[in-house]
């Protein structure tokens, strides 16, 4: 599909992914006639001018078909959805965006939308592989038999077979990508629905401001997972969406680390050192979790690249700055 020819509308636009990928595709020339969230617009991580920023809720119908009037070109990532202490907590919200998707799908159908690139996740995986923290990497077919992360992971995998079958009964170009913890700057850092990077950043960096040189870890810290760079993200969104590539391809960093060693590259960029308490009660989710990336290489010939060290490092800078940002005011 000739990208610069689309007239695309971007969903969960003023989330932390959405906005970066407005940004992408606008710099690369693509038409983004449209940018959707359901927060207000002062309330949007990016917002981008020449844009028309609309605030809808996209669980109605309605609304979904405001979004893609005039659009050959749907991304959606707009869903209800945070880190593991969110989605353990809030698995009845998590399961109410499959209404998202399943308007947003039959809006595109409605309205003669020609792709529709829908971001899954590596919570679909089945939880009985993911028990080690010593894990093998997760590849595409390990979705199955079904056992997802309970909520979020059930609406995820069943939306990616609603895309599936809306490909094969009605002739919409699907193409899903399945996330894995995403990260970077001009995201969530603070409120309950931050992931793990930037957790842990904030605390280092609170730690750090506080002269209290102690931190708490969710978990008993040996839990692994990869984490991928948003650029990275935005990237492979973008490649998946151009190909012609009809399954779900995993999304995510292959650079495995544990939560432990997260904490140990955040205190090596802000210079200190921790003394560290685990909270066992606290929501971890499962105890490994990797990226096989053997398809997306076959298929694209690439994969997430940005170094973790590196990532963090731009990342805690960004957080640093919200941080401290009230204080210079």
């Amino acid at each position: 599909m000739n990208q610069k020819r689309e007239q695309a509308v971007v969903c969960g636009a003023g989330g932390f992914i959405g906005g970066h990928l407005v940004k992408s595709l606008i710099a690369d020339g693509v038409d983004v006639i449209r940018a959707v969230d359901i927060k207000p617009l002062d309330e949007w991580y990016q917002v981008t001018d020449g844009v028309e920023n609309l605030s809808l809720d996209l669980k109605d119908k309605a609304h979904c078909l405001t979004a893609t009037d005039g659009t050959t070109s749907v991304y959606q990532l707009a869903a209800d959805m945070g880190g593991m202490g969110f989605i353990e907590n809030n698995k009845a919200l998590c399961m109410l965006s499959v209404l998202t998707n399943t308007h947003m799908l039959m809006a595109a159908r409605d309205t003669g939308v020609e792709r529709f690139f829908y971001s899954s996740s590596a919570c679909v995986y089945n939880g009985e592989k993911q028990t080690n923290p010593d894990v093998v990497a997760l590849k595409e077919s390990d979705a199955y038999p079904a056992l997802p992360e309970d909520g979020y992971g059930w609406e995820k995998l069943f939306s990616e077979r609603m895309c599936r079958h809306f490909e094969e009964d009605y002739g919409l170009q699907c193409r899903v990508a399945r996330y894995h913890n995403v990260y970077g700057p001009n995201g969530t850092w603070n409120g309950g629905r931050e992931k793990a990077p930037a957790a842990v950043i904030r605390k280092v960096l609170e730690a750090k401001h506080s002269g209290r040189h102690e931190i708490e870890i969710w978990g008993d810290g040996h839990q692994t997972r990869s984490f991928m760079y948003v650029d990275d993200c935005v990237k492979g969104s973008r490649l998946i969406y151009e190909s012609e590539i009809h399954e779900p391809l995993n999304l995510g960093s292959s650079e495995l680390v544990s939560i432990n060693q997260l904490v140990d590259i955040v205190e090596d960029i802000a210079g200190i050192k921790l003394k560290r308490t685990y909270n066992l009660s606290a929501p971890k989710g499962v105890n490994g979790r990797n990226s096989d990336n053997t398809l997306i290489l076959e298929k694209l010939g690439w994969e997430p690249s940005i170094k973790l060290r590196d990532g963090m490092e731009r990342t805690y800078q960004w957080i640093e700055s919200e941080m401290l940002a009230p204080v210079a005011r």
